[in-house]
């Protein structure tokens, strides 16, 4: 009986410490992102803009972005499970689902509405989806995304029904912030690391003349140039 009873407390533990909320995955000290409030009339806060659209059409727009963002983030960040970005991507997903139903259709209507005909409405729709998709793609920020993902995908969890276009618009300008690489913010690199690059001029090896032996002949061919 001592063994299932130090595996069980074992196991609690460890769940215990997964649920955690994660917070210095990355860096000793998180970059302090911006977290003013948006309403969606910001330029790149909807990923594409939406001409014309009123303050409901943009908070729309603003939770599908923020649903994207978290999707994304369940695919790309679980490197680092500690985040719970699956976890928190599915539980929003149940928790809001009405709010994310209605928030398409009221995206769909603006597409439909500002086209000129349904058909068009529902392929710029597709198209809107596509762009604010691979919008949240990002290989330099990755870890600030990652982090900042997990952190509003917590939040999400414990976000009333009704409420996630609340939560979008807190934090889209945060979540859009940290797409761009970041780096340690407690301790300033002393030195800016160089790239050397190496260019070579590879021999002319279809040319017999500039070969004997299988040798290479400078003096009939001219030297090779391998610089940095």
């Amino acid at each position: 009986m001592l063994v299932p009873r130090i595996v069980f407390a074992l196991a609690a533990g460890t769940g215990l410490f997964a649920a955690a909320p994660a917070s210095a995955q990355f860096f000793l000290k998180p970059a302090t992102l911006a977290t003013e409030r948006v309403t969606g009339t910001e330029p790149g806060m909807t990923g594409p803009a939406l001409p014309g659209a009123t303050a409901g059409e943009l908070r729309a727009a603003l939770v599908w972005n923020l649903r994207a963002a978290l999707n994304v983030a369940a695919l790309q960040c679980q490197f680092e499970p500690t985040l719970l970005t699956l976890d928190y991507y599915n539980a929003a997903l149940k928790d809001h689902a009405v709010e994310l139903r209605d928030s398409y259709a009221v995206l769909e209507k603006y597409f439909v509405r500002t086209a000129p005909s349904k058909k068009a409405g529902q392929t710029e729709l597709d198209k809107f989806g596509t762009r604010v998709y691979s919008g949240f793609s990002t290989v330099g920020g990755q870890l600030s995304f990652c982090q900042t993902a997990g952190s509003i995908g917590r939040d999400a969890v414990f976000t009333r029904p009704g409420k996630f276009g609340d939560l979008a618009q807190d934090r889209m300008r945060e979540l859009r912030d940290s797409l761009r690489p970041w780096g340690e913010q407690y301790r300033a690199p002393r030195f800016n690391p160089t790239i050397l690059y190496r260019s070579v001029t590879f021999p002319p090896f279809g040319k017999d003349s500039c070969w004997k032996n299988s040798e290479y002949v400078s003096k009939k061919c001219g030297p090779l140039s391998i610089g940095y």
